[in-house]
Order: structure tokens, then C-alpha cells, then sequence
């Protein structure tokens, strides 16, 4: 199933893990090092855009008694709520830019233009889904407790409706994110405490409340003033943005998680765990999308998700040189660098969420060697007789080699036996 011992996976020795630490801790130091006027600069500018394009999104709408004109003015503030959750709002709540010093631009302070809380999203994501990545029963964000992504998770009636639920998450994933650390499943459970549920349900409320105040009253009346925009429109203008902005955001960060090559892990993988395991994990439990400067941009640079999960509080503008000698690193221990086209990954996460619709019974891949789920034991056909070394080229064979070995050699059995 998945993972449960992700050395042996990853086909690396303890001095070969403890090596890949010290050349990732490498290139971070170099970055922070290296951090200063053009990092600030990068993030100011972006912030600055962002805002002219929501005040240009305001005006649009206010002024639009034109079709063209409401439309124009919706797009553009979806753009602007697209980044600020993303660029802006994700990372700098990572602490990305928490080294300039800026109280404005620091990962305690930053509110983002959502109806979650970002004092929960800061403790369900950065500490929950960073630090226990995939590890299946320890991170929330496998599945959200909603979705079968995986075989680990015995198939259930409810999952027939996988695809539907998938789309409904998508339209209203600001809503997912809020109520996540809220944990509803543990309070109809009664594995809750009651004080620490009423602390978590004030300050959700309040906080989708005034979200819900601003988008849909308060913006809305202030645009009515106008002669030519009404409050309906705002409304209508509003809410087709924030869904715009939620369908984004859910895809690209599906892209990151879930297409095929993205492994899970179980709760055993932690115990003990060293730096370079949870840098491993990292890399091997991540997915990239090919990406180029807008595509980057417009995804919160999580079209560089590997990067991402390694270096999560470096600054977002310093992804694509990271991802440079992070490739380098995978190509000398010989190990996957998951990545692929956005519609492409975007496809896979699809493809498997309606897969695993479906009972077990139905599906053809092994629990071991699936797209979406694999584990150690896909390699014990290979025998003791795969080399670390490539006895043709001299070069190392890892986990690369040994899933293209596996996969050679069963191609080969079927065609075979269609022969």
C-alpha cells in the first residue's frame, strides 16, 4: 500500500540520506544568505499590483452599466483574489518574507481575503501538512477527510460520489480551508475539547463573518451608491470571483499532491525521523507543474511544489534557481523529480479520484504499484540481482532506475503473453 519504509523505497543508504541533507541544507544556506534588496522589492511590487488590480476591479464595477464592463471588472478581481491567496497571502503566512522585518509583511500578521482564519490555516497547513506531508492519518490535507486518494483508505459507499464531492470542493475550497481545523468529524466523535472547540468556532466565525460582510454587504452597498451598478451585480460580480479564485486555487494545489508519481506514506515512516527522511519525503511525496513566469506567478509558485514542501519559508521569487540544483540533487541519487504539464497533472488527480470512486475489486493495478499508490514491495520481483550500479554505464541506480526496471519488466512479461 503506501509507503512504509522510505529508505528502502527510495533504494538510499543511511550515508546516502544523511549526504542529500547536507547538500539541500547547502543550498539553503545559500539562499538566505543571499536574501536582500531584490527579494523585498519583488514582494512589495506584487503587492502593489495586486491592490491596483482589486481598486480597478472596485471601479470597473461601479462604473459598468455595460456588459463588458461588469465582466471586465469580475475578472479582474478575480486576478486580484487569485494573488493575494496565492502569491501573497500563502506565502508570506509561511514566513517567507518574515526576514525583512516588515510588521505589514510577516507570517503573524498577515490577514489574506478569505473566509478562513489564518491563525488556523498557519497550524493545519504549516505545521500539520508540512511536517507530516502524505503520511496517511497524521495529514489532514490527504483527502481533506472527504476524498478516497487512495487505497490505504478502505473504499465506503459515500466515495461512489468521489468526483461530485471533488467539485464541490473545488467550487467552494475557501470553505473547505476555514473549516478544516475546526475538525467536525472529532466533535461529532466527542474526541474534542469542548473549551478549545468554542475558542475555535468564536474566532472562525468572526472571521467568515466579516469576510462574508465585506463581499457580499458592505462592497455591494458601497457600489450601489453608483448610478450605474447595482447591489445584485456586486453580489453576482463577487461571488463568480471568489469561485473563480477557489477552482484555481484547489486545482493547482491538487496538481502538488495527488497526480500519479506523488507517493504516501504510513505513520511508521515518522518514527525517528532525520532531517534528510523528511527531506526525502518531501521530494518524493511532492509533484511539480511545468511552468513558465506567468503560469509560476499566478500559481503562488507552487508550480514548484518539490520546492515548495523542501524550503517552504524561502522566498517564493527564488523557486526557479532552487529548482535548478534540486533537480542536480535527484539526478545524482538517481531519484524521481516529479513534474509534468498543468492539464496533464490536473487530468491525473481526475483520473484517480474517479478510480478510487470505485471498490477495489474493480480496479487492475496492485495495491503496491497503482498511479496514485505505491509502496516497497513493487520491487521485490527485481530479487537481489539490481545493482546499485549500472554494470553498462557505471552510474548509480536508484529509485528512477528500479521503477523503470519494474515497469520494463512487466511490459515485457504482457507482451509476451499476448504473443
Amino acid at each position: 500500500m503506501a509507503v512504509t519504509d522510505v529508505e528502502v523505497f527510495a533504494h538510499l543508504s543511511d550515508a546516502d540520506v544523511a549526504n542529500l541533507a547536507a547538500e539541500l541544507d547547502a543550498i539553503r544556506r545559500d539562499v538566505e544568505a543571499s536574501r536582500g534588496e531584490r527579494d523585498a522589492r519583488y514582494i512589495h511590487r506584487t503587492i502593489a499590483a495586486q491592490r491596483l488590480l482589486e481598486v480597478t476591479g472596485r471601479v470597473l464595477l461601479a462604473a459598468g452599466d455595460r456588459r463588458w464592463a461588469r465582466w471586465t471588472g469580475t475578472a479582474t478581481l478575480a486576478v486580484a483574489k487569485v494573488v493575494e491567496n496565492m502569491e501573497i497571502g500563502h506565502n508570506v503566512m509561511h514566513g517567507q518574507w518574515d526576514w525583512m522585518n516588515d510588521p505589514e509583511i510577516h507570517s503573524t500578521g498577515w490577514e489574506w481575503d478569505m473566509a478562513g482564519y489564518s491563525k488556523h490555516w498557519r497550524f493545519t497547513h504549516n505545521f500539520a501538512h508540512h511536517k507530516y506531508t502524505n503520511i496517511l492519518g497524521m495529514d489532514d490535507d490527504v483527502g481533506y477527510g472527504l476524498l478516497r486518494v487512495t487505497r490505504d483508505n478502505p473504499w465506503k459507499r459515500f466515495n461512489i460520489f468521489n468526483l461530485f464531492y471533488n467539485a464541490m470542493l473545488a467550487i467552494g475550497f475557501e470553505w473547505g480551508i476555514a473549516l478544516q481545523h475546526l475538525e467536525i468529524g472529532k466533535i461529532f466523535k466527542g474526541r474534542n475539547n469542548r473549551q478549545a472547540i468554542l475558542v475555535r468556532l468564536r474566532e472562525f466565525g468572526g472571521k467568515a463573518g466579516r469576510q462574508v460582510f465585506k463581499d457580499y454587504i458592505a462592497f455591494p452597498a458601497l457600489t450601489s451608491l453608483s448610478p450605474r451598478a447595482s447591489f445584485a451585480s456586486t453580489v453576482k460580480a463577487n461571488a463568480i470571483a471568489n469561485v473563480i479564485r477557489n477552482v484555481w486555487a484547489n486545482a493547482i494545489i491538487f496538481c502538488g499532491h495527488f497526480p500519479d508519481g506523488a507517493e504516501k506514506f504510513t505513520k511508521t515512516d515518522m518514527a525517528g525521523e532525520s532531517q534528510g527522511q523528511w527531506y526525502l519525503r518531501q521530494l518524493l511525496g511532492s509533484a511539480n507543474i511545468d511552468a513558465g513566469p506567468a503560469m509560476r506567478f499566478f500559481s503562488g509558485s507552487l508550480s514548484h511544489q518539490i520546492e515548495h514542501h523542501l524550503f517552504p519559508d524561502l522566498p517564493s521569487n527564488r523557486y526557479p534557481e532552487i529548482a535548478e540544483r534540486v533537480r542536480a540533487v535527484c539526478e545524482r541519487y538517481d531519484l524521481p523529480y516529479t513534474s509534468g504539464p498543468f492539464l496533464v497533472q490536473y487530468g491525473k488527480t481526475w483520473r484517480t479520484i474517479a478510480k478510487l470512486s470505485l471498490p477495489d475489486r474493480f480496479l487492475h493495478d496492485t495495491s503496491d504499484d497503482a498511479p496514485e499508490t505505491r509502496s516497497e514491495k513493487m520491487f521485490a520481483e527485481l530479487g537481489p540481482g539490481f545493482s546499485r550500479v549500472d554494470p553498462m554505464t557505471g552510474r548509480r541506480r536508484g529509485l528512477k532506475s528500479a521503477i523503470n526496471a519494474v515497469r520494463g519488466w512487466r511490459s515485457g512479461r504482457q507482451a509476451e503473453l499476448a504473443a
